[in-house]
């Protein structure tokens, strides 16, 4: 089992500049690898109150600074985006990182890039059809040729550098869309699943299509990473109480885009509860949290194929908005402090010693003893965060790595 966390890199104050956010992105996710988590996932966003926008070069930078904790975006909008870019970004990610890069995949939730980057919103599930297939044939392949349609064709061209791993792990993010798990399925993708709102027990059908897709494609069991947001405290108290004006005010933010209701605390309480989506809470409860939701693994067949799992969370701190951890880390995507609460059954993510409505999804990936080519648990959790003061952050990343000793 994995712990990982995941970030937007939230601005959520006046007072903290994009510079200084990143600044503290970077000695968050240092902090993580001390500790001993297994990913750091960061987000792509288009917007004034997310400071990344280019997951990659934020990831590179952390590269140099970290040894073992493995590095994913969470996610890349494929869709608005070039395939051989994000497949350059990544591979050159993966050897500065002696192999530790991995892309997740996904939509998402903001539609801002689409119109920046000349796209039409109508073809949503067209571009990232597309585009998912042209990324799988960059991965697959040194040389490519491609026909076209909603980017230009290639036309038998190299494309450079090529990754350390092969192949480079490639994740599809899901949100609440049984096509898009049927689809990472058939493809041979491992899954990860964003459980950001609502009961965990109704997102086992998606597992259940995404198993059953891969087996029925002769690809076995595929790997699932659970994302959700979380925030530890050293109490439950504790860590509603630090978290809730942070994550409200975020998330009535964007509600007043969407036409959602205000966040109210006991909408938020609730979903701290042990059938709730947020890992929020004392390392202990969080611990719960995962043996319960590997529980439902265990009455359903598909959630949870094994004793391991991947865990990432997207982790919030306090007084803006941050990210999550993975293998036994929960898993988010919104402004909230959080802990491990994403799980995603998976083997070896395509890197392996032989071969390899809800918001929308966030990803993680698992972590390799040499090169990524170690075999990797059926599950994981990824718990998103949202970033407060650097001290905030360091606080609940430790936490983390308390909940993880607990579970071990």
């Amino acid at each position: 089992m994995e712990l990982g966390i995941y970030t937007f890199a939230e601005v959520t104050s006046d007072e903290v500049t994009p510079q200084q956010r990143l600044r503290d992105l970077l000695e968050e996710i240092e902090l993580a690898d001390q500790v001993g988590l297994d990913v750091f996932g960061v987000g792509e966003h288009h917007r004034p109150d997310f400071a990344v926008s280019a997951p990659a070069i934020v990831l590179a930078a952390a590269a140099e600074r970290t040894k073992t904790i493995r590095l994913t975006s969470a996610v890349s909008v494929l869709s608005s985006d070039d395939p051989v870019r994000v497949f350059q970004d990544f591979a050159t990610l993966d050897l500065l990182s002696d192999g530790r890069a991995e892309i997740m995949a996904g939509r998402g939730s903001f539609i801002e890039s689409f119109p920046l980057f000349g796209y039409d919103l109508r073809d949503y599930d067209a571009l990232f059809e597309e585009k998912l297939r042209l990324l799988l044939a960059l991965r697959r392949s040194e040389r490519v040729s491609w026909p076209g349609g909603h980017r230009p064709a290639i036309d038998d061209r190299g494309v450079y550098p090529r990754p350390l791993q092969d192949p480079l792990p490639i994740w599809v993010a899901v949100g609440g869309s049984p096509e898009s798990a049927l689809r990472a399925g058939a493809l041979g993708l491992p899954m990860a699943l964003a459980i950001i709102g609502g009961l965990p027990e109704r997102f086992v059908p998606f597992a259940e299509l995404h198993r059953r897709a891969g087996e029925e494609a002769g690809h076995g069991r595929l790997p699932l990473s659970i994302n959700s947001h979380g925030y530890i405290a050293d109490s439950s108290q504790e860590a509603l109480d630090d978290s809730f004006p942070f994550v409200a005010a975020m998330m009535d933010k964007i509600g007043r885009e969407r036409g959602w209701p205000p966040h109210t605390r006991a909408d938020y309480d609730a979903a701290a509860t042990l059938r709730g989506a947020n890992f929020v809470g004392s390392p202990q409860q969080i611990v719960e949290k995962i043996l319960y939701q590997h529980e439902l693994s265990a009455t359903s067949g598909s959630w949870c194929s094994s004793a391991s799992a991947r865990c990432r969370t997207r982790r919030s701190c306090a007084r803006s908005s941050s990210s999550a951890p993975r293998s036994l880390r929960p898993c988010a995507g919104s402004s909230r402090p959080h802990s491990p609460s994403n799980l995603r059954a998976r083997q070896p993510c395509g890197r392996t010693t032989t071969s390899p409505s809800v918001p929308r999804p966030i990803g993680v990936p698992q972590r390799p003893s040499t090169h990524g080519r170690r075999n990797r648990s059926h599950v994981s959790y990824i718990v998103g965060t949202s970033h407060v003061w650097s001290a905030t952050t360091r606080r609940s990343i430790s936490r983390y790595s308390s909940s993880r000793s607990s579970r071990d």
